[in-house]
């Protein structure tokens, strides 16, 4: 009896002791930015999300930041590098990669967006609904956008379109980039961590970025001038960004960690990189005194969404001629806009 009972027993032990429980993995999620650690990208969005994760999961669960593409490759190659395993978790902006993600580029078209917050919950259910298949390789914690884009010129302020005729303008999106030529600029693409030492050699003239970029490659300190769009109005343009995760290693967690990365991506977070993003403006145009600062007006801003008209058809045709439906997916994301910045 005696030796059963301590058969029993050792049995017990051995199955707590085995338990998930007591074998409580610890995980390190490696993850890779474009922009330096002081970025407000890295200490407002992401550094936040770690430590969300990392009390959530008792400390079984931390991250490892490596910004300034400390892993290797470049911007535009982080999406793959989420796919593959080279990171665990990029953030990033997808259009880095022209027309590999046509879908969501309908919210880079011109004026399309006004709060960052709710637009970035609107692009959420949009992907859900749209262009799940377009990110089938990774699993998306959130997707969103930035703040009102700005123009960020070294030698003269834009009031008018006439104002870029003949400027290079450095823009991150295909999307804006074919605005601001119909705008009469020339633009250059280029990925964020480029734009710094493009404006000190005088390769380009000026930047379009959103004020949250600035003190992160030193904007301010080459250019004179800030020229902003009526706040009243929507932006003239913004970028989607995604937050995403590689597949094998969000499947190999066990399900109470897995839980935590749930609890902590969706649409709410997608709404809290927007709202971050929008308090990034604030603090990066903090860093703008000593320049100039002007508004583009609304009634010149109509002129330029009648300039922009061409880009929504295009759009609409293009997504037509890969057998969807364009239209249906354009009115889709204005209604998704609308609903979010009503607040339902």
């Amino acid at each position: 009896m005696k030796t059963r009972f301590l058969k029993v027993a050792a049995a017990a032990l051995t199955a707590v002791a085995l338990s998930p429980a007591v074998m409580a993995q610890e995980v390190t999620l490696k993850v890779h930015h474009f922009l330096p650690a002081s970025s407000y990208a890295q200490t407002l969005f992401i550094q936040p999300w770690c430590d969300r994760i990392a009390k959530e999961s008792n400390n079984r669960m931390k991250c490892q930041i490596y910004p300034s593409m400390q892993l290797g490759g470049s911007p535009p190659q982080l999406f793959e590098q989420a796919r593959d395993g080279v990171a665990d978790i990029v953030w990033t902006v997808p259009g880095y990669t022209a027309g590999r993600f046509p879908s969501i580029e309908v919210f880079e078209l011109p004026f399309m967006m006004q709060s960052p917050e709710a637009t970035s919950k609107a692009l959420w259910d949009y992907v859900d609904q749209y262009a799940k298949a377009e990110f089938k390789d990774v699993k998306p914690l959130a997707f969103h956008v930035h703040g009102d884009g700005v123009f960020h010129m070294t030698n003269k302020p834009i009031r008018t379109a006439a104002d870029l005729k003949g400027l290079k303008l450095r823009a991150p999106t295909r999307m804006t980039n074919k605005f601001i030529a119909l705008l009469g600029a020339t633009p250059v693409s280029m990925p964020v961590p480029q734009v710094g030492d493009a404006l000190a050699k005088g390769v380009i003239d000026g930047a379009v970025v959103p004020y949250e970029v600035v003190p992160a490659v030193k904007i301010q300190e080459l250019v004179k001038f800030h020229s902003e769009t009526d706040p009243a109005e929507p932006a003239f343009y913004t970028t989607a960004f995604i937050f995403a995760m590689n597949q094998a290693k969000y499947d190999g967690l066990p399900a109470d960690l897995k839980k935590v990365i749930d609890n902590n991506s969706g649409q709410a977070l997608s709404g809290m990189a927007g709202k971050a993003f929008l308090q990034a403006d604030i603090e990066g145009k903090k860093t703008t005194t000593k320049n100039t600062v002007n508004v583009i007006p609304k009634a010149e801003l109509e002129n330029w969404k009648k300039v922009a008209q061409p880009l929504f058809d295009g759009w609409v045709a293009d997504m037509n001629a890969k057998g969807h439906n364009g239209k249906q997916m354009l009115e889709g994301a204005k209604a998704l806009i609308a609903k979010y910045s009503a607040g339902k």
